[in-house]
């Protein structure tokens, strides 16, 4: 299976706002210019290298002169993964840039089996947006405008960064070539309330982008929107659902701490739980290293200011 964030669309995505993308030894390799002159090369979600892999891609690197290459494997976090990493001569990284723990939900099976499996909440949420007149559709680019300006008031509400319109736009329009690509959206008389943006690859699918507004809250339209990009994915194919990004603690320490924490992830974290999935971490970030002078210069630029995608 490839990843969403291994896949042709996503490195058309990325090299639209800021990243050069090449496929190299079944990977995609995104480079990105730093500050200090410093140039990244970084593999999103890829699989674990061989080692004559890694050498086919620390070559490429190099020779578009970065100093590190930067792996977030999609491999679970486990002993026997973290130690073929480090037999590679590979060193974890604490600056990690995709979330390490998310929630994935088992859809393959009828609707009624995985409303079955969500928390009580979830699934009366479900139901009251669609009894307090609340309908789902599946948009198209047509609707862009729309989400955009949910996403912007969902932003300024909630305290966090979005993306411009016009990543939204791209990241829609890379995707939607191929059918990988829906925007959920719950609305009342006409007026959008919550929205979602998922995406498919191969029998896996990402909720990655979402939004709701203000208006008419207690109708719990994004409880429908998500059902319904769920119920999208589950039409064609995919067997799970990735919630993708919840705070990187273990299950005890979320369940105790959900109901009084916001900040971060953790604003995020009561809504996901609900949906019946399972709590998943990845192995994390590791890197290669080329030049050990401008690593140390990149790890104090990120101590001090933080980079990402």
């Amino acid at each position: 299976m490839s990843h969403l964030l291994q896949t042709p669309a996503w490195g058309e995505l990325k090299a639209r706002f800021g990243w050069e993308a090449e496929p190299v030894a079944d990977q995609l390799i995104l480079y990105r210019r730093l500050p200090l002159g410093l140039r990244l090369a970084y593999i999103p979600r890829g699989p674990l290298p061989d080692s004559a892999q890694l050498n086919a891609l620390a070559t490429v690197a190099r020779r578009r002169g970065a100093f590190m290459l930067k792996l977030e494997p999609d491999r679970e976090d486990t002993p026997q993964n973290a130690a073929t990493l480090s037999a590679l001569g590979l060193r974890p990284s604490t600056h990690t840039i995709q979330p390490r723990r998310s929630i994935v939900v088992d859809i393959d099976d009828d609707a009624e089996a995985v409303l079955a499996r969500m928390k009580q909440k979830t699934r009366y949420n479900i139901r009251l947006a669609e009894k307090k007149g609340v309908q789902a559709r599946i948009g198209s680019v047509d609707d862009l405008p729309a989400f955009n300006a949910l996403m912007q008031e969902t932003g300024t509400r909630d305290g966090f960064g979005v993306h411009a319109p016009a990543y939204y736009i791209a990241a829609y329009e890379s995707f939607a070539r191929s059918g990988q690509v829906a925007l959920a959206l719950a609305e009342l008389d006409g007026r959008l309330l919550a929205a979602v943006m998922a995406f498919i690859s191969d029998d896996m699918a990402w909720y990655l982008y979402g939004a709701s507004s203000d208006h008419e809250r207690q109708r719990m339209a994004p409880y429908l929107a998500q059902w319904a990009a769920m119920n999208w994915a589950r039409g064609r194919g995919a067997r799970a659902y990735d919630l993708w990004g919840v705070p990187d603690a273990d299950e005890a320490e979320l369940e105790a701490g959900f109901e009084a924490r916001h900040d971060g992830l953790w604003g995020v974290y009561r809504f996901k739980r609900g949906w019946g999935g399972r709590l998943t971490r990845t192995i994390g970030a590791w890197d290669q290293v080329y030049n050990p002078l401008l690593y140390r210069l990149y790890t104090w630029y990120v101590a001090q200011r933080g980079t990402g995608e």
